[in-house]
């Protein structure tokens, strides 16, 4: 695993073969990536971390994202949509913080985790780490005039 410079992320090494697909998540696997905000006990951080997300919409489509909150078990989509998903199935399946804790995962289109933090990422910053994935690299779009 590589550290990164944000806010105490980790970015996690995407070419090791040691990660498995997020089996909770698995309706997403190759259509988007997923955002998962677990929400903290007073709701500053998450709120911080949503509304720096979804002030940039289009940047978020443009990625073919989708954004989820856990409070507890309960999940609520904040940007995107799909099918019922298990809040307890995703807690165990990252092995994530008990509830009061804040986290946020971004899960990659391949199913894997590539980045994990304890504090709220600004969305340049995380736009360039997916920016740098070698699926968003194949992508058609604005990414590939950079």
């Amino acid at each position: 695993m590589t550290k990164s410079l944000l806010y105490g992320a980790t970015k996690v090494d995407e070419t090791s073969g040691a990660y498995a697909p997020v089996a909770s998540l698995d309706q997403f696997q190759w259509k988007n990536r997923v955002l998962i905000v677990f929400s903290d006990e007073n709701y500053a951080r998450a709120a911080r971390q949503e509304n720096l997300l979804l002030a940039q919409r289009n940047d978020l489509e443009e990625r073919d994202m989708i954004i989820l909150r856990l409070r507890g078990d309960a999940v609520s989509f904040l940007f995107g949509s799909g099918q019922d998903i298990d809040g307890q199935a995703i807690r165990r399946d990252l092995d994530r913080p008990e509830d009061g804790d804040f986290a946020m995962v971004l899960i990659g289109k391949d199913g894997t985790v590539k980045l994990r933090a304890a504090e709220p990422v600004v969305a340049d910053e995380l736009f360039a780490i997916i920016d740098g994935m070698p699926v968003r690299a194949a992508e058609p779009g604005p990414q590939a005039q950079q």
